[in-house]
């Protein structure tokens, strides 16, 4: 039976993994997905993703492409999936996809979120595992006005690990959104590219939690989109508070139209 490609949208709760990519030694998500592919299959079946989220990033919406034989429908591998995967990730949706889709090159944006608790109860441990909790309140003016300078194409040296990209990588990015929005205890921060680079969007909200709580003058992030380095960048934003939310294709990749 010739193989045929289908889509996963994946979620997981990072908390537990050593990150998207497998490791020979450590808990990965891609690791699990294989392990469970393996059995289903017979056979290795590679699970490529959108994205390589860091240990403790969650996900609502991964894309991981896998090639299987026509056996598997996508419902069918989904239920399949769903049965042996561990609780801390499960397929939300499958859906049958052209023969040239790639999972992370056919994306045409990726959207990712970020919590922050501003108030008491950002300790309790029902949220503490999902958002960075604040002891200082954060000035919603320069939050905003901080991600605004975002938006368009800039080189992003200095927001990502140094010598993790290939070294001709010009670390520019196209930043479609980028929006601090106030929820029930705290903000949410959600900014959709068509690429980011490593530990890129911690170093964006750690600076900007800065900025809004004092310690950086406003306008730090257009200055530092002019470095090459990373060396005047705030910390990074704890893993935890992230989540890839969404990854965004073309309608034409899918075989079936949603």
């Amino acid at each position: 039976m010739d193989p045929h490609q289908i889509l996963l949208v994946t979620q997981y709760h990072g908390g537990q993994f050593a990150g998207w990519q497998r490791q020979p030694e450590a808990r990965t998500v891609q690791g699990e997905m294989e392990r469970v592919l393996l059995r289903l299959c017979k056979t290795p079946v590679s699970a490529v993703g959108a994205g390589r989220t860091d240990a403790g990033v969650h996900a609502h919406g991964q894309g991981v492409g896998v090639w299987v034989t026509e056996r598997w429908a996508p419902a069918e591998l989904q239920r399949a999936m769903n049965a042996l995967l561990p609780d801390d990730i499960w397929v939300q949706s499958a859906h049958f996809m052209a023969a040239d889709f790639h999972p992370r090159r056919s994306a045409i944006a990726r959207r990712y979120r970020y919590l922050v608790g501003t108030d008491l109860m950002a300790r309790s441990p029902f949220r503490r595992p999902f958002e960075w909790a604040q002891h200082r309140p954060l000035t919603v003016d320069a939050l905003r006005t901080e991600a605004e300078s975002l938006l368009g194409e800039h080189e992003f040296r200095a927001f990502a690990v140094a010598h993790t990209a290939p070294i001709d990588d010009d670390h520019r990015c196209v930043i479609q959104h980028a929006e601090w929005t106030e929820r029930d205890g705290g903000w949410v921060f959600e900014i959709a590219a068509n690429r980011f680079l490593h530990h890129m969007v911690r170093f964006l909200v750690g600076t900007m939690v800065d900025v809004a709580q004092g310690r950086r003058p406003r306008g730090s992030l257009a200055r530092l989109l002019t470095l090459t380095h990373n060396a005047e960048t705030s910390p990074p934003a704890p893993a935890h508070g992230l989540s890839l939310h969404e990854v965004e294709y073309p309608l034409e990749v899918f075989r079936v139209p949603l």
